[in-house]
């Protein structure tokens, strides 16, 4: 279960973006995860309520956004978001594209209490 240690970094960025700004805590963290990331949102979850509790987080709401897949085709030049995970585009059926999002996991907000 991977999702313990990327929370776990997680946790170790929010503290730190907390004392950067001289927060007293935090209320809310805002996350993107991509569909091909591998990290399953109810895990991170899961491993959020766990370790927030003796954080910076400890009052903190997490909100989790989910990403899909957005290709970039380089032979036909669309782009799309398959309904499956392939990176095969879906127009032109060439595998020779990029993806642009849907890949990673991403802090997007914090919501610092300040006072």
């Amino acid at each position: 279960m991977h999702e313990y240690s990327i929370v776990s970094a997680l946790m170790e960025q929010c503290q730190q973006l907390a004392a950067e700004h001289g927060a007293k805590g935090i209320a809310r963290v805002a996350i993107k995860i991509g569909a091909m990331s591998g990290v399953e949102p109810e895990l991170v979850r899961t491993a959020f309520n766990t370790f927030r509790e003796h954080s910076v987080c400890h009052q903190a709401v997490l909100d989790i956004d989910m990403a899909p897949l957005t290709l970039a085709c380089n032979q036909c030049l669309q782009q799309s978001t398959p309904e499956e995970r392939t990176v095969i585009c879906p127009h032109c059926h060439s595998q020779d594209t990029r993806v642009i999002d849907g890949e990673d996991m991403l802090l997007m907000q914090l919501e610092l209490i300040t006072d």
